[in-house]
């Protein structure tokens, strides 16, 4: 719980309605999440202090972040808008907790392919879950108290290892800005004397003005999107019928359940260069991942269901704000995905290099111009957006791969003043068939953490390619 002090300060902050966009409606129900360990060099006992960040979090969230505090709703024109209400605050869940066992119980290790270089070690959820006795960790929906933004001190046993793991609404932030928010809360921390004495402002404040967003493309043409023609040719009716004002609806979406079948892939940076070198240098790593994992997870698909789907589909989410005029500083949802259907005998016959050619071609396609036409079907048929989520998965007649970029997100900046995390990790998520990538710095490669039904993933394991270039995790 927080202390009066704490509420009061949040009982400063200013009553007002921040407007949602469609794109923040439409990522209702979908959590933002993230397991960062930090390690105690010194011993220290304030290592990580659970009464310095709840004090600092209350501070970053009056200051400059009130939408953390607010509850969705309804307003009277019928409009999606977090109410920031100080009499009626939705209070963050900041807790900290104790796991019986050493932090090294749930890492995995792997020997570094840099030359003196001490061992590469992963963080193993799965068997955290099962062997700690911790249940799942609360995730971040409005619909129960308090539980916009759920927050875990975890600290082990005979360990110098912190764990900070944190749940947010996909709501009010994409991964961006989510990553952006923790680092400014760190950054309040590291600084919080001079914050509590009113010496202290964030060099690059946050704009969270949802208008920002629609004036930024209010003047852009809009340009067809290729897959969208697709979908609306293609993918079955809806079963049910969404509301004439969806709102009140996506709002008030209740946990969804996790998938708890998730895994992790590692590629040092030495096997992601001979990997590129072999499928083509001219290509970006991602797209070579991307390709590389969308053909892999195909020959999985079928042979697990014994036949050849017509259809491969592979999403590849990208940041609107690097293809328009939509400022860096913008916290809301700005991130858009591309997908690009494509015949799964097509890549069947066809090399690494064409499929790495054929999604390059799709990805950059996505200008401002795609992202306003994405926003209008939103705002205008998001019938169609649910119909064309609901297609995308793996199937005998369709194989998915969604790609989830956040390698280049500023993790490892995250300093709340003792160090940056040495290990990055996720929580389980909600999707099945979705990659998320991580950087790792500890041997310069990536994490694919998938959402793979345990028996696509042995059969994904079990392929050449796959041993060739891939280290199993878990």
């Amino acid at each position: 719980m927080l202390s009066e002090k704490n509420l009061n300060i949040l009982a400063q902050v200013k009553a007002q309605d921040i407007a949602l966009s469609a794109l923040d409606l439409a990522n209702f129900g979908i959590i933002l999440d993230g397991v960062y360990f930090y390690k105690n060099e010194q011993n220290s006992q304030d290592f990580m202090s659970i009464e310095k960040l709840q004090h600092s979090f209350c501070k970053i969230a009056a200051d400059y972040y009130p939408i953390v505090v607010g509850l969705p709703t309804i307003d009277q024109e019928g409009n999606a808008v977090i109410r920031v209400d100080p009499a009626n605050l939705c209070i963050p869940d900041i807790q900290e907790m104790t796991i019986q066992h050493p932090a090294e119980t749930f890492f995995e290790s792997r020997p570094s392919d840099i030359k003196g270089n001490p061992d590469v070690l992963f963080f193993n959820t799965r068997k955290f879950y099962r062997e700690s006795g911790a249940e799942l960790m609360p995730k971040a929906n409005y619909w129960k108290e308090n539980s916009g933004v759920v927050i875990r001190i975890i600290r082990f046993k005979d360990s110098p290892y912190v764990a900070f793991s944190f749940s947010l609404s996909h709501g009010i932030f994409d991964g961006i800005g989510a990553t952006v928010f923790i680092n400014h809360w760190a950054e309040y921390t590291r600084n919080i004397a001079d914050v509590d004495a009113g010496n202290y402002k964030l060099a690059d404040p946050p704009l969270n003005d949802r208008q920002i967003f629609h004036d930024s493309l209010k003047d852009v043409e809009a340009l067809k999107v290729p897959f969208i023609d697709y979908f609306k040719e293609n993918v079955p009716p809806l079963p049910f019928e969404l509301p004439e004002n969806p709102a009140a609806a996506l709002i008030n979406i209740p946990d969804i359940p996790v998938c708890e079948e998730q895994h992790m892939l590692h590629f040092s940076s030495k096997t992601l260069n001979r990997m590129r070198n072999d499928v083509d240098p001219a290509h970006t790593t991602n797209t070579v991942l991307a390709a590389f994992i969308a053909k892999n997870m195909l020959l999985a698909n079928i042979e697990v269901f014994g036949t050849t789907p017509l259809l491969t589909c592979v999403a590849i989410a990208y940041d609107s704000r690097l293809r328009s005029d939509i400022p860096q500083q913008y916290s809301g949802n700005a991130s858009c995905v591309s997908v690009a259907p494509i015949s799964s005998q097509k890549i069947l016959d066809g090399t690494y290099q064409d499929l790495a050619n054929e999604l390059k071609e799709h990805g950059a396609r996505n200008q401002s111009g795609h992202t306003k036409t994405f926003l209008d079907i939103l705002e205008n048929d998001m019938k169609l957006m649910f119909q064309t989520s609901l297609s995308l998965c793996n199937t005998p007649a369709s194989s998915y791969t969604g790609m989830s970029n956040v390698r280049y997100m500023p993790f490892y900046t995250i300093d709340f003043g003792y160090g940056k995390p040495g290990i990055l990790g996720f929580d389980y998520y909600m999707r099945e068939g979705m990659i998320r990538v991580l950087p790792n710095s500890q041997d310069g490669g990536v994490d694919l953490v998938v959402n793979f039904r345990d028996e696509f993933f042995e059969k994904l394991c079990n392929l050449e390619d796959v041993k060739k270039y891939a280290d199993v995790i878990y």
